[in-house]
């Protein structure tokens, strides 16, 4: 195993893994700190109060309720479909061609071994995987939100708006989680190409994270002002 061959991916992969790590760590201490800055701090303020509001009247709004959260769980499938596709797909791919037969300039695409073949495939394998993992935790969730948001609501009912709040933010959070792992690894299944293309690839999606993830406006502070610093 020599340095020359393996050079572009020991720097390139990590810069890429480093990156997308670090925005979202980035991310988090953002919607800590100011949470109405983000994206995800408005809308788990929305959903509190979206809660609140389906109970407060459910018997007028239950078909509301399911139906919203019928669309989080379809959507949840979808993104655990996909991950088992692709999962399958890649495992077509090594049992069926496991090593590059054409060599590859190693100066431009980096290393192509059956070692590193092999570990490619399975760090893609992995998060593909965990992306499923938190999806089927998310729908799990969600089933259990919806039975228990019909449920009567009685002063001494254990079944409150606050405990209902967590069981969706545990499930929008997990669906989080699984989406930015999917979109990740999507990125960096150009590293089957070359290391240089999944650092590429990983900036922009990071660039594309952040006009999604944050708001821009002067409303923010004013926004800041009246709302509490309470996600």
């Amino acid at each position: 195993m020599e340095w020359r061959n393996y050079y572009m991916d020991v720097m390139f992969l990590p810069l890429a893994l480093v990156m997308i790590v670090a925005y979202h760590l980035w991310l988090w201490h953002k919607t800590q700190t100011r949470p109405f800055f983000t994206t995800f701090g408005r809308d788990a303020h929305g959903r509190r109060l979206w809660v609140i509001a389906m109970i407060k009247d459910i018997d007028k709004k239950n078909i509301v309720a399911v139906q919203s959260l019928r669309n989080l769980i379809m959507g949840s499938t979808l993104m655990a479909t996909s991950c088992i596709l692709v999962c399958a797909g890649l495992g077509a791919v090594i049992s069926s061609t496991y090593s590059i037969k054409k060599p590859i300039n190693d100066t431009v695409f980096g290393a192509h071994g059956e070692l590193m073949v092999g570990l490619k495939y399975a760090i893609l394998l992995a998060m593909f995987s965990f992306s499923f993992l938190c999806h089927t935790f998310s729908i799990g969730f969600l089933n259990q939100l919806n039975i228990l948001i019909c449920t009567p609501q009685h002063v001494k009912s254990i079944v409150t708006s606050e405990y209902l709040s967590e069981i969706l933010e545990k499930s929008i959070l997990l669906n989080m989680v699984g989406n930015r792992l999917f979109y990740s690894a999507l990125s960096l299944l150009l590293w089957i190409f070359g290391p240089l293309l999944a650092f590429l690839s990983s900036m922009a999606l990071v660039i594309i994270f952040y006009n999604l993830d944050f708001l821009t406006g002067d409303c923010n502070n004013d926004v800041d002002n009246f709302i509490p610093n309470d996600v």
